[in-house]
């Protein structure tokens, strides 16, 4: 899940024009990082699997401020070990032509992020950063599909509904082995995407390793523009089925939406779909919580040093008394699993489905100068009863199977299960 920061203030070291020029980098190397090792404060909002941009209207989710100056660099950074390996690169490796300034210093940031070894802590490059941006806003070009790093496997989270990974048969859990040939041993989670991105009507090729299977499989995925509403809902009888496939930038609005139509039109029942749904704002988990918990924990943020923040609701409760049921499968992580858990930890809901992926962290989002930025996991999240999901997952109340026969025949046991719960309230 995600918080948000506001832009770290450093000296002024480059022009927009020099910072991006394809010559030797961006002036004085030994000037640029001087002027970043300057930072004065940088700002914390919060995540829960990814949290961007400081919410307007939820008063739980509060400000970090921390002071980092440069009488607080350790002993062990060698700066002139740093420029010798800097100008040995410039001068000996063998397409140094190729290679800008801004190259090497990225690339010397994403290796100091890559010290923690996790794999939700990464700095991000301007055109990285607003690739984010864009998954965040629901509009960018793909494949339609959320991936992950897993036991250091790049992994599938979810295909997004009709979206083109899914059409070309790709599932969660699917770990990805080769992009186009090249095999994906090592590869960050933002490297990955951008091999896998491209322009619209492109094609990428995917080798996957599926559970269960003896053989790879190669999928080709003609790329799309990926626009994606974040609530969907359908009517069954008297049920209303809300899908919920991210917590974006317009999740908030169009939930609102869905849950006025469910109380307008008395829904006598609720199956909530957070199946294949990655996960996004924390703040919208919280938020989206609300509307069955009243002025009650949804979600337990914890820190390094053991201390514990709840975040409470401020939220109605509206459709706390509507029998609700919640679908749930391997691809429901991070604030899809907050909600699921919230649900589940005070009786307000049945779970129905498949063990949930096990997204159990908190990463806050600071804004970088010249458009960069990074994530770092900043804390671990428990359900109001205190269980911890991450790399575990939430076991739904009612195991059952979506198996590939079922896709194929069109049949969603899950969904008719739910539905089944529903009928005998």
């Amino acid at each position: 899940m995600i918080h948000k920061k506001k832009k770290a203030s450093v000296k002024d070291v480059s022009s927009e024009k020099d910072r991006l020029s394809k010559k030797r980098g961006v002036g004085n190397p030994r000037e640029l990082i001087l002027g970043i090792l300057a930072v004065t404060a940088v700002i914390t909002a919060f995540f829960a699997g990814w949290v961007l941009g400081q919410p307007q209207g939820d008063k739980n989710l509060k400000n970090q401020t921390g002071i980092i100056t440069n009488s607080d660099k350790s002993s062990a950074f060698d700066e002139q070990l740093f420029w010798q390996v800097w100008d040995n690169l410039r001068s000996t490796y063998v397409d140094h032509e190729q290679l800008t300034d801004q190259d090497i210093f990225y690339g010397a940031l994403e290796g100091l992020v890559a010290s923690t070894k996790d794999p939700y802590t990464v700095f991000m490059t301007p055109s990285s950063t607003k690739e984010f941006n864009d998954d965040m806003s629901g509009s960018f070009e793909g494949i339609g599909a959320e991936i992950g790093l897993k036991d250091e496997i790049i992994t599938v989270i979810t295909p997004l509904d009709e979206m083109p990974a899914q059409k070309a048969g790709l599932k969660a859990g699917d770990k990805i082995i080769k992009i186009n040939g090249e095999l994906t041993t090592g590869f960050s989670v933002t490297e990955a995407v951008k091999k896998i991105r491209g322009p619209k009507g492109t094609v990428v090729a995917l080798t996957i390793l599926r559970e269960g299977a003896a053989d790879t499989l190669e999928i080709k995925i003609t790329r799309a523009v990926i626009q994606i509403k974040s609530v969907k809902t359908e009517w069954k009888g008297d049920n209303i089925i809300i899908r919920v496939s991210n917590f974006n930038d317009d999740t908030d609005s169009l939930f609102a939406t869905a849950v006025n139509e469910a109380i307008t039109k008395s829904a006598q029942g609720i199956v909530l779909d957070l199946r294949n749904n990655p996960g996004g704002y924390l703040f919208s988990a919280v938020k989206m919580g609300g509307y069955w918990i009243k002025n009650n924990t949804i979600v337990i943020e914890r820190y390094a040093n053991k201390e514990q923040d709840p975040h409470k609701s401020s939220g109605p409760a509206t459709l706390a008394s509507i029998p609700t049921v919640v679908l749930v499968n391997q691809g429901s992580a991070s604030a899809a699993e907050i909600v699921a858990g919230a649900l589940q930890d005070y009786g307000l809901a049945k779970l129905v489905g498949a063990k949930t992926f096990g997204k159990g962290s908190v990463q806050s989002l600071m804004s970088l100068p010249g458009g960069s930025s990074m994530k770092v996991t900043s804390a671990k999240w428990l359900t109001p009863k205190g269980r911890a999901i991450d790399k575990e997952g939430i076991e739904p109340d009612i195991k059952i199977e979506f198996t590939e026969k079922d896709a194929k025949d069109k049949n969603d046991p899950q969904l008719n299960k739910a539905l089944e719960l529903l009928q005998a309230k």
